[in-house]
């Protein structure tokens, strides 16, 4: 899953370079673990880090560009993307 979710983060690095790194990992588990866990509760079968890893994808081809606008008029998320590193 590891080997998954890096590859992810450079993917949505390379299309939003208003993102720090730190912010990329953190959408990249959100986005990972919200959708493994909405197939969940909707008692589907799992299909394993393959399928959940290309979902996140697609939704990074097609929404990553524009991701950090969400995190900044989302008062609920912002303190999740906080730069570590600012200070």
């Amino acid at each position: 899953m590891q080997e998954y979710q890096q590859k992810l983060v450079e993917l949505l690095l390379s299309k939003n370079k208003k993102m720090s790194v730190h912010q990329a990992q953190t959408w990249v588990e959100l986005l990972w673990d919200d959708f493994e866990t909405t197939r969940a509760k909707a008692g589907r079968e799992y299909k394993g880090s393959e399928m959940t890893e290309r979902i996140v994808r697609q939704w990074i081809d097609n929404y990553g560009e524009k991701l950090h606008e969400f995190f900044a008029s989302n008062p609920k998320y912002s303190h999740l993307f906080e730069d570590k590193n600012e200070n």
